[in-house]
């Protein structure tokens, strides 16, 4: 319960400060080369996708392989203003969402 609470009152700050989501470096820059490299949409694109889903503020994103769906995707985790957290998938080719999802932890 208080971990939610910390979340959220990070992503509300965050949020009204306009701030965008604190990733490393590292990450963003593996992200970006895998993305350019395979043909796929930007880790921005998935992001402002994600958002007109879900409002709200990101809270992680990772680049997953996926070999059921043989597919890349961005999974992407969003904080919303009641405090909720989701996930949203969305297809890093097609930049569609495929699927948004309440994260109950």
């Amino acid at each position: 319960m208080k971990t939610t609470a910390v979340v959220s009152l990070a992503g509300m700050m965050a949020l009204m400060l306009n701030v965008a989501p604190a990733y490393a470096d590292d990450d963003i820059r593996d992200m970006n080369a895998y993305s350019e490299g395979l043909g796929l949409i930007s880790l921005e694109q998935a992001e402002a996708t994600a958002l007109e889903a879900k409002p709200g503020v990101i809270d992680d994103v990772d680049l997953e392989n996926r070999t059921f769906r043989k597919g890349w995707d961005y999974e992407i985790e969003i904080v919303d203003v009641d405090g909720k957290e989701w996930e949203v998938i969305v297809d890093a080719k097609t930049n569609e969402v495929r699927k948004i999802t309440r994260d109950w932890f």
